[in-house]
């Protein structure tokens, strides 16, 4: 047997073996086509559940940032200070003594608002963040009802 013969049809083996034949590519289309049928209309018909898990993990993070605050200065920022104090050092009194940033930025809620804070009346009490809702108003229901961290519980 001739060796060059050899290499040659080891060559044409290969190169018959190296790709994907049309069948194996129209197989894997018709698979990922039904796999978008399924799950493009749960996500699309979910996009304000989406907005609510979005702003509950925002709350989360916000109220863990805000706990970290008060671990480090003993307190956490007034009401007048705001959620502004986990970004930039207060310069109203009181100030805090250990502070440093706890967030690079504040979130915008999922509508687009800012995410609103008041500080407990007591020493014992807890922080209250939330968000208006898609209205921006108080109250409401459904996507214009007000999401607070207390909610979360």
């Amino acid at each position: 047997m001739n060796p060059s013969n050899t290499q040659a049809t080891l060559l044409t083996r290969r190169a018959r073996n190296q790709g994907f034949t049309l069948i194996e590519i129209m197989v894997v289309v018709v698979i990922l086509g039904i796999l978008v049928a399924f799950a493009v209309p749960n996500i699309m018909d979910n996009p304000e559940r989406a907005r609510i898990t979005k702003a509950h993990h925002d709350l989360r993070t916000i109220e863990q940032a805000l706990d970290m605050y008060r671990m480090d200065n003993y307190r956490y920022p007034t009401t007048d200070q705001g959620l502004q104090a986990l970004v930039e050092r207060p310069n109203a009194a009181p100030e805090p003594r250990n502070w440093k940033q706890y967030m690079r930025s504040l979130p915008k809620d999922p509508w687009g608002g800012e995410y609103q804070y008041l500080a407990p009346d007591d020493a014992g009490g807890r922080v209250r963040v939330y968000t208006l809702g898609a209205d921006g108003r108080p109250g409401g229901e459904g996507e214009n009802a007000e999401i607070s961290n207390h909610d979360l519980d």
